[in-house]
């Protein structure tokens, strides 16, 4: 499943997979920033697997591998398609 950005709500579990920087130059109202590399590495430290997340990148390809992944590990994950750049 995925959906865009200009749909999501701010009560939403939303996770920013850019790097620090990237999500400091600016990001969605009330997403957490957890860096790609963090959330493919120990998806249990930051999520609960009875909770939806939608996970954005900067173009869409990065948060759809990492959904891919997670989904496979039973975590509930929504792709943010085509990122934060649109």
């Amino acid at each position: 499943m995925e959906v865009y950005f200009k749909d999501l709500k701010e009560e939403y579990n939303i996770i920013d997979i850019r790097d620090k920087e990237d999500y400091d130059n600016g990001h969605f109202i009330n997403a957490i920033n957890i860096p790609y590399n963090l959330i493919i590495c120990f998806p249990s430290v930051y999520l609960s697997k009875d909770k939806t997340y939608y996970i954005y990148c900067t173009s869409g390809i990065r948060s759809k591998k990492v959904c891919d992944l997670l989904r496979i590990m039973h975590y509930k994950v929504i792709n943010v398609k085509d990122g934060y750049n649109k």
